[in-house]
């Protein structure tokens, strides 16, 4: 036997398709040109003809490399393959222009490729010869273009050192990442590596800067290697392995990307590491870095999390448990189960673990890890054995999957006619015993991937859920689809952005770590809203504004059942995402098990809220306290609200209960503040009055408190008895002042509520705050209609009940007086026609202010009480439902008008309490997440929103009537 080529092929498959062998054939004779003694000899030789036949026959790509190239032809004839492959990386000329420089690698490249093809399938070179010399391909085109443009780039940017060498003492560093580190490059494979470079290595003198300079350098790399051209393409290329990719330049300093690795490096990326080898560009220099991460990579203690954290890697839910069978049309030989992915990381979760103490098991190679690992006694040897044949298979399969068309797939094909193709590749000419023997050795790798993560607690149920590295993993991409998401691949994305430490409540190790195990429960739960892909698009904006996720993960993890609640209220729409970022502490409140029960009373919650009052220990303390504390309150009822726990007005006064019990406590916390400056004025008293919603207690979510502000003192001229003393006007309007501020300035804990003053005597013009007997006197002989109509709807909130009895009373004195009807009908109308001339609306989701919506409604409840409350005092009632009822009930309102009216009011309070805690801005019902549209068409009693939508325009059809029939 002889080194040359074709006296070492040891067997060749049969072509699969004859017809395309003989016209290879020809084609090959027809170019042969000068080589036409060269390949006729090649074809008429006992294994020549063959091997063209076993190459042309099965590969329509290795075809035309033989067409194409008839002088290579007697390259393979006359020497050892060897020896072709070492004049092949003849490194190429340093002043080679560009576009030779282009030509030459394509043309290396594709005879690198039908020199390998004939070792491969001819069984000369075993794989890791295979792989090692695709490799060395991949180290040579690279290092040959780091050259090139380095010398490009001097003099303009800066003065290499040694122009023979132009890579040398440059600092820029090309790390070889995954099966190219490993020298295990496949045989249609991208690259994968990522480019750093030390700020200090070379001095610039560009006009920019040096890493814009090796910004351009790695751009105009990539493009030289894989853009097409005539000649075809080098290698596909992917630095999505450099730390996070998605907000890092293609070329990242060696100092970011230390302080990455040390602060925010995930395991699978050590485990990435494990394989990265200094491959172009300075080699020295990438030597020492790698030298500075054997600490990040290697370390010598790894805790319990750490750990699991290892096992969840690639941590398979129930498929690698169980006994599902393979199915080998269209499965995946690198990720899906059972393949050259599980092989991987049996290796490098377990070196991870165990390698930072046993340098022996550092081995990048994966057959030369599976020995280590079985010479060090972490697997037994027969374990090592069936995992390096069925690596060595797989990898085998996937070489001829990948020669066919030179396509990057690992993704068997999905017909019969294709795995027939396949298996005749592979030799084998029977396609049900290919399928068996490759079903075989997926299950082995299977059975010992399983047995190797037994012990760690499945993720979930329903799939892979792997969300590592940079690849999608396909079985992943199916769970997510059978799942209900349809854009699993975004769902993915967002997943591995969480683990990459960009967001603030993913920074530290612990909080990815807890992620991590959630995310499986979080999916499954975002999948049942019906609105999957929404939901998680909505949580990864809930995760973007959390300021820390430790705390937060932790109570999800502690309690599993939050998942659920969490994705609901997701799925109801972005106000509620939005709000639960800034406001991720209101979580708490869920823990208590009364969450869900009926919502508390007032004396119950100004029980609560003294309790936690007594703790602070200033004014600003206590401001926070409340704050957090309705936080919380409106947190539960906003929930019940969404979640059809609370009808319409149970919310409403629930919500304005809050309100009454914050104000009062904000108010006694500001006494004692303001007292402790000013003192106090004896014999004096100060009251809220609550107008408009809070009064009706008929609040949302969104509403703001409309307050009037009273005092009263005997003496005008009195001063307060503290070090700074006021009189009494000025007392209490900077009292009062004070006030608004505790409760609408922000704070730690955010705004209280915003407040509105335009219902005092004389409007925003007016002062802040009211004597008591100008309230009075200005209601009994100045206010106008409209301001009768609006004090319908107040309600003593805080203050002494001396002081309630006198506004009570008075207010009633001024509404029971007599009044002629058509006047105030004719300005309850002029007043309804200015509101919809400043706005205009026709769109029956703007509730309010839509002719047949609740302004429709509270105007004439409110002009009926003006009408008729001389005689029947029994119909004044700030809420306007109630109002309504008591109006039917003293037959000045027909029983059906009312139940018409109420109904109304119910449905429309109803559906913008739900939008208020859901949704900001005009509601979009095509826009609707499913959790909301649901929540809407639950408080209208149908089925869709285009059902909701026509009830909303009935009903506010019969309300505009019903408003120009009893008002005009």
């Amino acid at each position: 036997m002889t080194d040359l080529l074709l006296d070492r092929i040891a067997d060749l498959p049969p072509a699969f398709d004859a017809d395309a062998a003989t016209r290879a054939r020809d084609d090959l004779r027809a170019g042969a040109g000068d080589h036409a003694d060269a390949v006729e000899s090649l074809l008429s030789d006992g294994v020549g003809g063959p091997l063209v036949d076993g190459l042309a026959g099965n590969s329509p790509f290795l075809a035309r490399c033989l067409s194409r190239d008839p002088a290579f032809v007697s390259d393979l004839l006359g020497k050892p393959p060897e020896a072709i492959l070492e004049a092949l990386l003849t490194p190429p000329a340093l002043d080679l222009p560009l576009a030779e420089l282009t030509t030459n690698l394509r043309r290396t490249r594709r005879r690198v490729a039908l020199l390998l093809a004939a070792c491969d399938v001819g069984q000369v070179w075993p794989l890791e010869a295979i792989t090692r010399a695709l490799s060395d391909l991949a180290d040579w085109a690279l290092q040959a273009g780091v050259r090139h443009f380095l010398l490009q780039a001097q003099p303009r940017d800066f003065e290499l050192p040694d122009l023979q060498h132009p890579e040398r003492g440059t600092g820029l560093i090309v790390l070889g990442m995954g099966k190219l580190g490993s020298h295990e490059l496949n045989y249609s494979s991208d690259i994968d590596f990522v480019v750093f470079f030390d700020p200090d290595g070379l001095p610039y003198i560009g006009r920019h800067t040096l890493q814009h300079s090796f910004i351009r350098l790695t751009q105009g790399l990539v493009k030289l290697l894989q853009e097409p051209t005539a000649d075809g393409y080098v290698f596909r290329t992917d630095l999505r392995l450099r730390p996070d990719p998605g907000v890092t330049p293609v070329a990242v300093s060696v100092d970011a990307a230390a302080s990455y690795y040390e602060s925010l490096g995930q395991n699978w990326e050590r485990a990435a590491m494990i394989k990265a080898r200094a491959c172009a560009g300075d080699i020295a220099a990438g030597e020492a870095f790698l030298a500075e991460m054997q600490p990040f990579i290697w370390r010598r203690n790894l805790d319990f999390a750490s750990i699991e954290d290892v096992h969840s890697i690639k941590r398979q839910i129930h498929g690698h448990r169980g006994h599902d069978e393979i199915a080998i049309d269209g499965h995946n030989i690198k990720l899906g189960r059972g393949g050259i992915r599980d092989i991987e990381f049996f290796v490098q979760t377990q070196q991870l673990i165990a390698g930072g103490r046993d340098p022996s098991l550092r081995d990048p190679t994966t057959c030369g890890g599976l020995r280590a690992l079985a010479a060090a006694r972490w697997i037994d040897e027969a374990a090592a054995d069936e995992l390096i044949a069925a690596y060595r298979y797989h990898r085998t399969v996937e070489h001829r999957l990948q020669m066919i068309h030179d396509e990057q797939t690992q993704t068997l094909p999905k017909d019969g006619e294709g795995i027939r193709h396949l298996a005749c590749f592979m030799g084998q000419r029977d396609p049900e015993a290919f399928r068996a023997e490759l079903r075989r050795y997926m299950e082995v790798v299977q059975r010992h991937y399983a047995a190797l993560f037994e012990s760690s607690a499945p993720l979930g149920d329903e799939g892979n859920l792997v969300f590592t590295g940079t690849e999608d993993d396909p079985d992943t991409l199916a769970t997510l689809a059978k799942l209900g998401y349809a854009d699993p691949s975004a769902a993915v994305a967002h997943v591995r952005g969480w683990h990459h430490g960009r967001y603030r409540c993913t920074r530290t190790a612990r909080a990815r770590a807890l992620l991590t195990e959630l995310v499986p429960g979080l999916l499954q739960a975002f999948a049942a809203t019906g609105d999957a892909d929404a939901t998680v698009r909505r949580f990864d904006k809930f995760l973007w504004g959390l300021p820390t996720g430790v705390q937060l993960f932790s109570l999800l993890h502690a309690h599993p059942n939050l998942l659920d609640l969490l994705a609901r209220l997701m799925s109801g729409g972005p106000r509620l995402a939005d709000y639960l970022a800034r406001n991720a502490a209101v979580f708490d409140a869920v823990i208590g098990g009364d969450f869900f029960d009926d919502l508390p009373d007032h004396a119950e919650l100004a029980k609560s809220l003294a309790g936690g009052l007594a703790t602070a220990r200033d004014y600003e303390e206590a401001l926070d306290l409340a704050r957090r504390f309705v936080k919380e309150r409106r947190f539960q009822v906003g929930a019940q609200v969404l979640l059809g726990e609370t009808a319409a007005d149970e919310a409403g006064a629930a919500y304005a209960r809050l309100a009454d019990v914050a104000i009062d406590a904000v108010l006694n916390a500001t006494t004692t503040s303001f007292a402790q400056a000013h003192g106090r004025i004896a014999d004096s008293d100060f009251a809220v009055l609550g107008m408009g919603k809070l009064g009706g207690e008929e609040m949302n979510e969104a509403s703001d408190l409309d307050l009037v502000m009273c005092y009263r003192v005997d003496d005008d001229h009195a001063k307060s008895d503290g070090k700074r003393a006021l009189v009494g006007p000025h007392y209490f309007g900077r009292f009062s002042q004070r006030l608004i501020n505790a409760i609408t300035a922000p704070t730690a804990q955010g705004t209280l509520y915003e407040v509105d003053m335009r219902l005092r005597p004389s409007g925003n013009k007016g002062p802040v705050v009211t004597r008591v007997d100008s309230f009075i006197e200005y209601q009994r002989t100045e206010a106008w209609t409209w301001e009768h109509m609006a004090l319908t709807r107040l309600r003593f909130v805080a203050g002494p009940d001396a002081m309630r009895e006198r506004v009570d009373s008075a207010v009633r004195e001024v509404l029971t007086r007599p009044r002629e009807r058509t006047a105030i009908m004719t300005d309850v109308v002029e007043m309804r026609a200015r509101i919809a001339g400043a706005k205009p609306t026709v769109d029956p989701w703007e509730m309010k202010q839509v002719r047949g919506g609740l302004v429709d409604q509270e105007f004439i409840a409110q002009a009926l009480q003006l009408v008729h409350a001389h005689k029947h005092p029994q119909v004044l009632h700030p809420n306007t439902c109630q109002a309504l009822a008591a109006l039917a009930e003293a037959g000045v309102l027909a029983a059906d008008k009312a139940e018409t009216l109420i109904a109304a009011s119910r449905l429309m309070r109803g559906l913008l309490g739900v939008l208020r805690v859901a949704w900001d801005g005009p509601f979009a019902p095509a826009e609707a997440p499913a959790g909301l549209a649901r929540a809407l068409c639950r408080e209208a009693g149908v089925d869709d929103l285009e059902a909701v939508d026509a009830k909303l325009r009935s009903v506010q059809a019969e309300v505009k009537r019903l408003f120009e029939e009893l008002v005009g």
